[in-house]
């Protein structure tokens, strides 16, 4: 967060305390003006661990923890649970960051985000990566005029052949399994796709059309029962001046490039899930009859300040509580947090369809959003 404008203060409630809520627990911490006063969980064992381990309260019910008047909840639940558990909480009157999705069913999110509305609450949806370092200096870069117009972006976010990897023996920092069953029941675009779709939307604006192949490619011997979701998906996602293709799979080799191409050169970042990533820019040169770009890329610099760095947690190295932190300074200033409300119900449309597969007309939009401060 930038100088001045880095202190968020909040009382956080956490439901669901399983391997995500690990994650968001070191990234909480490293804003010490946002205190968790408390966490539940359906499943006991799994909340006796996780409160034991972190030190924080355990609430009796859902509705206990909501009584105890919380200025965030936290709803790290399952992705089936979402909708309910943020419905919950906003018909409380309690303000809602939610993982992603908000909602399986573009109905129930819109159903969602007009309660809220209608309460003058505000429900928001991660991924928050867009609020980071790597993020916010590509967006500067392309201010700047880094690589003239942009037209075009690849957007790659394949995990590598997953089915394969160790996941029985994943365990998170309290003892919680990676939750396979869930993932593979989800499906890696529902996931995913916001790291880098909430990145193209900030930048560039809504998406206007989307057309997309998506397909599941392994099999219940491969993932475990309840496998229905795609393991691939590919999309076309136009926006109004350029078109991005994103590509979400845990069948091809681990892939997480962003490469956005300008009539000036590319812009490239290689890894979605570290907010300390190298931003580069690759000119385009011609010698004789020959266009090629640069062998050698230059390093974007970095803004001071920023927001904390936290250390690698599995596979990322991100501040989860970016998204929250601003959410409870937009709390405290009166304003709407960037990644709330049409912002949150548009990621969630688009990623929708982009798993849905074929061709889509958003019939949701945002207004813009504005930079972080220290990256104006």
């Amino acid at each position: 967060m930038a100088a001045g404008d880095h202190r968020p203060s909040a009382r956080i409630a956490i439901v669901g305390t399983g391997y995500v809520a690990d994650l968001y627990m070191p990234s909480l911490r490293s804003f010490p003006g946002l205190e968790v006063i408390g966490a539940f969980d359906v499943d006991p064992a799994r909340l006796a661990a996780f409160t034991a381990h972190w030190s924080v309260p355990a609430a009796p019910s859902l509705a206990g923890l909501i009584a105890a008047r919380p200025d965030i909840l936290l709803n790290l639940t399952s992705p089936s649970a979402h909708a309910g558990v943020s419905r919950a909480a906003l018909e409380a009157d309690v303000h809602v960051w939610s993982e992603k999705p908000l909602a399986l069913d573009l109905a129930e999110a819109e159903a969602l985000a007009g309660l809220a509305r209608s309460r003058g609450l505000h429900l928001a949806s991660a991924p928050c990566s867009v609020l980071g370092r790597a993020a916010q200096t590509v967006w500067a870069a392309l201010r700047d005029g880094r690589i003239g117009t942009p037209r075009l972006a690849y957007a790659e976010l394949d995990d590598g052949f997953v089915a394969q990897a160790p996941h029985q023996r994943w365990r998170s920092a309290s003892g919680a399994p990676w939750p396979a069953e869930h993932e593979f029941a989800t499906g890696c675009t529902l996931e995913h796709a916001g790291y880098y779709l909430s990145w193209l939307m900030a930048m560039f604006g809504p998406v206007r059309r989307i057309v997309s192949g998506s397909a599941r490619l392994l099999d219940a011997s491969q993932t475990g029962g309840g496998h229905a979701a795609p393991d691939y998906a590919s999309a076309s996602l136009h926006f109004d001046a350029m078109v991005a293709r994103l590509t979400c799979s845990i069948v091809a080799s681990h892939d997480h490039r962003l490469r956005i191409f300008g009539d000036g050169g590319v812009l490239e970042v290689d890894e979605a899930w570290a907010n300390g990533a190298a931003v580069r820019v690759r000119r385009r040169h011609v010698i004789r009859r020959r266009l090629f770009d640069s062998p050698v890329a230059w390093k974007v610099p970095a803004a001071g300040g920023g927001h904390p760095m936290v250390g690698r947690r599995g596979a990322a190295s991100m501040n989860f509580a970016l998204g929250v932190a601003e959410m409870a300074l937009a709390l405290a200033a009166r304003r709407p947090p960037r990644l709330a409300g049409d912002f949150a119900l548009h990621l969630t449309e688009v990623a929708l369809a982009i798993q849905a597969g074929g061709e889509h007309r958003p019939r949701t939009a945002f207004d813009p959003i504005a930079p972080m401060e220290w990256r104006r």
